[in-house]
């Protein structure tokens, strides 16, 4: 028979170029947070094709969109290629700029920062945005003696963090999350579409083939959401009260993990309940036991029911009560009524029916019943039990490993809103009430966690802390556990300028990053000298207020002189960010340097055990940059920090890649940087002293490490005596006392007992009293959020909210020539119905207005949206001219950014308080209210705000190389000589 398929034009498989050099390089892809491990091919030493790599834990070979689009990043016309300086008379903004040294560039940097060094350290801050290395930038800031640093978490997710730190010991994203492998059931809940991409997606693969089922709820159906078996939309800021109502219907009907919670919560033990005490709300506690570790005692006490008396916890053969009422016979407090913090939980919950939420959540009452009678059947009737022997903290030995296997997981949906954290809280312990943290099935930790509750490492307490010439006396971010741990002046001021660690955000671990140029500006609670950003497109999407804080960086004072004297900008890319900058410093892709994901930092742990990452330079530097990494090295040596430099000011060490090596936490601690073949000869792991040939060896073994955890240590970490003597052994924990899960929590409580006076020691200023003791509840509670209640709700009916595509990641991915070809603008989506009830026909030119400002944009019908929200994707709208694309760009003619209508402050009072949570500074960036309505006929179809041009930074490939990345990879050099 006759072959009627036509022949192919070329052979497919044959190389476009005979007897051309082939190599294939290994490193760690940074096209997004994930870490997946990459396959850089190269062809004559230029760059072809990047793959997954299938000898990688994280990604198994699996690459997305981002990834494998690295190539355009590393061709982008926006690379800058040297340092900048503002050129001499130039206004900020107006991008003009003339090529230094780096020479030059240092020099400057070394004078201005030793005078701030030598008077006044707080006046230079350090902030960084989605960068992998806060532990090097973090020492460089506690070195430089400043308390004046953050990462990008305060405005992404710290909510997450420290919600379920603060409760479980551990947190979704890096340092936990569902074990799909053997759950039932998955409950996803606020998790953008682009969250942990490629690992995620490969497990919810395997799960759905296996049968499991898969509900989402979310008030955007994308994504994730959309392979998921049942979408449950939501009205965004009420998912607290929907977890509370699923805690009310398992207290209610019995479907909670008694036996767990017992052993391994506080659930049974004793709170004094007498609300005229001093002593409310804090644990009874055996004055005759010895605390023997007094930051966390273990001195509590149990009512047991088999003998009607109080005992220690964990007594052998007592069993507590978990509900009732009861005195305390003899002691102190003889005569006093106390409550196990279980039953605190149920009484709080008692009103939180369905029925109530429904009128909050938009849920339907019989749907919440639904989902939590699903859940509490699936883990008690579904249970696992693995073959696996472990010993538990109490010296109890357990032939088992059970588990309960109900999954979840969330993110920042949950997380951005001001009530965030106690909606966080309730998730965790709605988690916990079916039995499911740390073991097989439900929430796993990955190393480093869990960690004690709070974590030790505490935050500076006094302004003295901070001396001339001297590291800061404490790390510039910890985890605080009662009002003496507090950043605070001798008057109860805040002592840093995001004013984290105050009483306006005492919780703050990651600080409040999206308000440090309001405060610097306003020059509250001071003003600044030199302000350091990193990777932060703080004058476009990394802020809120867009359009009036791109004012405040060319604000000038009475005196002609910028409010904020000197912004230094390191990026690799001209962004909005640049043109504002004083100095910009070029960095290098992620492709052309090193790198760590340290277990100091932020690993890529697995379940089984821990897991770091390296990237190596697979590609020569680009013109005149430099990994910034390696400008802080330089700096600190030259600026004599000690950790950097050798008794006689020598610098300790060469370039980066030597700090990693050789660097110690502790001269002698054998604790450094990297986990893996650690040792003269790399034969340790996790602690040793420094190996030579480390780097080395990390990109033989695919640039990654994993140590695999006896089975014995891999469940039930919070309480498995085995791992914790092991992670204490190995410098991953301090102490080894057991993580008890936090139903009620006595640091919470500890604000609340100062705001009322009842707490010897630091108390909050009267206008923050009525505050401090609102959200500092030791029990989880539901609040509209504080931007929704300044709101009127009839002018501004709808939620709107912003969130990442699963193709792009902030600013880095949006300007990428293969990328703009999925996305290239972005739309407003909107319930079809909310649409016509406003007049707006599909793709029809919009206003969307806040009681904070307003942008033009298109509308896009889409039924995968609750009635009640709007909602696009974040940083596709670009300012004209920045990241070299065109001027008549779609992403700055048709794109748009939310952000212009978001306020980084509310009112409060007769002042003004961040918009943030007010517990941990968590930015509220979900919670702003808009309304809709049909732009004129007659206005432009295009988006608004509109801002000036930026034209070319000296040393960019500029805006006609565009033209150019037609041709492949590997020709451009050669096609631009040509040109």
């Amino acid at each position: 028979m006759k072959n009627l398929s036509p022949a192919p034009l070329h052979d497919p498989i044959a190389s476009p170029r005979p007897g051309a050099h082939k190599e294939v390089k290994h490193t760690t892809c940074y096209m997004c947070a994930c870490r997946c491990g990459i396959r850089v091919h190269l062809e004559d030493g230029k760059l072809r094709y990047i793959d997954g790599n299938p000898e990688h834990p994280l990604n198994q070979g699996v690459i997305c969109a981002k990834g494998s689009s690295g190539i355009m990043k590393q061709y982008s016309p926006a690379r800058l290629t040297q340092p900048l300086r503002r050129k001499p008379g130039s206004e900020r903004g107006a991008g003009e700029f003339e090529a230094i040294s780096w020479e030059e560039a240092f020099a400057t940097l070394e004078q201005r920062l030793a005078e701030i060094r030598a008077t006044d350290p707080k006046k230079f801050a350090l902030y960084t945005g989605r960068d992998q290395m806060q532990a090097l930038t973090g020492l460089f800031a506690r070195q430089f003696g400043t308390p004046n640093y953050a990462a990008h978490g305060g405005f992404c997710s710290v909510n997450m963090a420290a919600g379920m730190i603060y409760t479980i010991g551990g947190s979704f994203w890096e340092f936990g999350g569902p074990d799909l492998d053997r759950a039932k059931l998955f409950i996803m809940i606020g998790t953008a579409e682009d969250h942990h991409s490629n690992p995620l997606k490969i497990a919810i693969s395997k799960f759905k083939r296996a049968g499991g089922r898969f509900v989402s709820i979310n008030p955007v159906r994308t994504g994730y959401s959309a392979v998921a078996d049942e979408w449950v939309p939501i009205r965004p800021g009420t998912d607290g009260a929907l977890l509370l109502a699923f805690i009310h219907e398992l207290i209610r009907t019995g479907l909670y993990d008694r036996d767990f919670l017992v052993r391994y919560s506080n659930a049974g033990q004793l709170i004094h309940a007498d609300e005229a005490s001093d002593d409310f709300g804090l644990h009874v506690r055996d004055a005759a036991a010895p605390e023997v570790n007094a930051m966390y005692p273990q001195n509590k006490l149990w009512w047991d029911r088999l003998s009607d008396r109080p005992v220690a916890t964990h007594t052998e053969g007592a069993d507590p009560f978990l509900l009732g009422e009861f005195t305390l016979p003899d002691g102190e407090h003889k005569g006093s009524k106390v409550k196990p913090a279980f039953a605190l939980l149920a009484e709080r919950v008692r009103t939180c029916t369905p029925e109530w939420a429904e009128g909050i959540t938009g849920i339907a009452a019989d749907t919440i019943r639904r989902l939590a009678h699903e859940m509490g059947i699936a883990a008690r009737d579904q249970k696992i039990e693995l073959p696996i022997a472990w010993t538990d903290c109490w010296g109890k030995e357990h032939q088992t490993v059970t588990g309960n296997p109900v999954a979840f997981h969330a993110m920042r949906g949950l997380a951005a809103h001001s009530n965030g954290f106690q909606t966080i809280r309730a998730l965790a312990i709605l988690m916990s009430l079916l039995g499911t943290i740390d073991r097989p099935g439900g929430f796993r930790h990955k190393s480093p966690f869990p960690r004690a509750i709070p974590p030790s490492a505490k935050p500076p307490s006094s302004p003295a802390a901070i001396k001339p010439n001297t590291p800061l006396a404490g790390l510039p971010l910890g985890w605080p556990a009662s009002p003496d741990d507090l950043f605070l002046d001798d008057a109860g001021q805040p002592v840093r300028l995001d004013k984290g660690f105050s009483w306006e955000h005492p919780l703050s671990v990651h600080g409040l990053m999206h308000n440090a140029i309001t405060n610097a500006w306003r020059g509250d609670p001071y003003p600044i000298d030199t302000l350091m950003i990193f990777m932060a497109n703080m004058a476009w999407n990394s802020t809120m207020n867009t359009s009036e804080v791109r004012k405040m960086l060319n604000d000038k004072g009475e005196d002609g002189q910028y409010r904020i004297p000197f912004l230094v900008v390191c990026d690799a890319f001209q962004s909005e960010m640049t043109a504002f900058a004083d100095l910009v410093l070029p960095d290098t892709t992620y492709l052309e340097r090193h790198d760590v994901m340290s277990m100091l930092d932020r690993p890529i742990s697995e379940f089984d055990g821990p897991v770091d990452s390296v990237r190596v330079p697979v590609l020569p530097v680009t013109g005149d940059c430099k990994p910034f990494q390696e400008v802080l090295i330089e700096l600190a040596s030259r600026l004599k920090f000690p950790a950097f430099t050798k008794p006689d000011g020598a610098r300790k060490f060469r370039d980066y890649p030597d700090f990693i090596v050789n660097f110690e936490t502790e001269p002698g601690s054998g604790i450094g940087f990297l986990a893996g073949w650690r040792g003269a000869d790399g034969s340790k792991f996790m602690k040793g002293e420094p190996n030579p040939r480390q780097w080395e060896m990390y990109a033989k073994n695919n640039c990654v490490f994993h140590h695999e955890l006896p089975k014995s240590y891999q469940y039930m970490r919070n309480w498995n005596k085995g791992y914790m003597q092991w992670a204490q052994r190995t410098r991953l924990r301090r102490f080894a006392e057991p993580v008890l899960i936090q139903l009620w929590s006595e640091e919470l409580q500890s604000f609340r007992s100062a705001a009322q006076g009842k707490r010897a020691g630091r108390r909050p200023p009267e206008h923050l009293r009525a505050r401090i003791e609102r959200w500092f509840d030791p029990l989880p509670f539901w609040s509209v959020p504080l931007e929704v209640q300044a709101s009127d709700l009839q002018k501004y009916p709808l939620a709107a909210v912003t969130q990442r595509p699963m193709a792009m990641y902030h600013s880095w991915d949006s300007q990428n020539a293969w990328l703009r070809q999925i996305h290239a603008h972005n739309y407003l989506f909107v319930n079809p119905k909310t649409a016509r009830a406003a007049g707006i026909a599909d793709d029809g030119w919009i206003w969307v207005e806040s009681q904070w400002g307003k942008v033009r944009c298109q509308c896009r019908y889409t039924e995968a949206v609750e009635p009640g929200t709007v909602w696009t994707w974040n940083a596709i709208g670009k300012a004209q001219g920045a990241w070299q694309l065109s001027d008549d760009a779609n992403e700055s003619r048709r794109g748009f950014l939310l952000n212009h209508l978001i306020s980084e402050e509310l009112p409060h009072g007769q002042g003004r308080v961040s918009n943030s949570d007010p517990i941990t500074g968590q930015a509220g960036w979900y919670d702003v209210r808009v309304r809709i309505y049909p732009a004129a006929a007659d206005e432009p179809a295009e988006s608004w705000p509109q801002f000036a041009p930026m034209p070319d930074a000296p040393g960019v490939w500029g805006k006609a190389r565009r033209t150019w990345q037609a041709f492949v990879a590997g020709r451009i050099d050669s096609e631009e000589k040509r040109a």
